[in-house]
């Protein structure tokens, strides 16, 4: 049998009819301070776009720039496109992801991935071969 998902002891059913006040009280420090500091012009779009999407009314992915959102109990179960400097990294928004950040999920830089070196990089490569 699977582990039920709980936060703080809360489960996500839960938390989900808590107001944001009573859910501010059970996230850590920095979120509390976010929470309690109100939501942006940005922030409150994205909750718009959040409710539009789960009510049927729009058809088209949730498409974000926030990245310093913080995910939401109602947020749960969508697939959400986060943007990350140069494209939208879709996301699909999973329980224990709650309290975190939406940035968090969209990785801004990738793995360095070196090839070979090129003719002329060192010394020893002067005297390969050019095909």
């Amino acid at each position: 049998m699977a582990k039920k998902f709980t936060y703080k002891g809360k489960t996500i059913e839960e938390m989900q009819k808590m107001s944001l006040s009573e859910l501010a009280k059970i996230f850590p420090a920095r979120q509390r301070r976010s929470l309690t500091r109100g939501f942006n012009d940005q922030e409150k779009l994205l909750l718009l776009k959040v409710k539009k999407f789960k009510e049927g009314r729009t058809k088209k992915p949730v498409k974000t720039q926030v990245r310093d959102m913080i995910v939401l109990p109602e947020m749960v179960g969508l697939t959400i496109h986060i943007y990350n400097g140069k494209e939208y990294i879709p996301t699909l928004i999973a329980e224990d992801m709650v309290g975190h950040y939406l940035g968090e999920f969209a990785a801004t830089r990738k793995k360095v991935a070196h090839s070979a070196p090129g003719i002329g990089a060192t010394r020893s490569s002067a005297s390969a071969s050019v095909k």
